[in-house]
């Protein structure tokens, strides 16, 4: 197993329930999760403990894409987020373990981010720059707050 992880660090001007289902709707994590470039399809998303969810991001200038899934280990909702990913690429060796801690300030909701296990061929310093601008397409969908029409 890699030693390869990173920890990310941000304060949402949002309720910690609208980036918990950010995290679990599907559409929704389609739309942030994938770094600049990268368009993101789900193909499984099954939010329970034990529950799978598999997914595949593809560069949208190359075309070329990779695929991953796991099980999701541990689901409180509003408070921590913690699942499995392995990539179906042999040359990704590993599974990583990402835990997602959630907690409501007066600012509105303080997230910290852990991903562990990395596969080594993966810089870290990239996986960690992947995660900056997901977390800001993630503050760009839950920080507005649009009433209904």
């Amino acid at each position: 197993m890699s030693n390869n992880s990173v920890s990310l660090h941000r304060v949402l001007k949002t309720s910690p329930e609208k980036v918990y289902r950010a995290f679990t709707d599907a559409t929704a994590i389609a739309s942030w999760l994938p770094p600049y470039g990268f368009l993101c399809t789900v193909h499984e998303m099954n939010v329970t403990v034990g529950g799978t969810h598999k997914m595949s991001f593809r560069n949208f200038s190359t075309g070329n894409g990779h695929s991953f899934g796991g099980t999701y280990l541990e689901l409180k909702p509003g408070e921590v987020i913690k699942y499995t990913d392995k990539f179906d690429n042999a040359n990704l060796p590993g599974e990583m373990t990402t835990t997602v801690l959630l907690r409501k300030t007066i600012a509105g909701t303080e997230i910290k981010i852990t991903q562990e296990g990395i596969p080594a061929v993966i810089p870290a310093e990239m996986c960690y720059l992947g995660w900056q601008e997901s977390l800001e397409k993630l503050a760009k969908l839950v920080e507005p707050e649009i009433p209904d029409a």
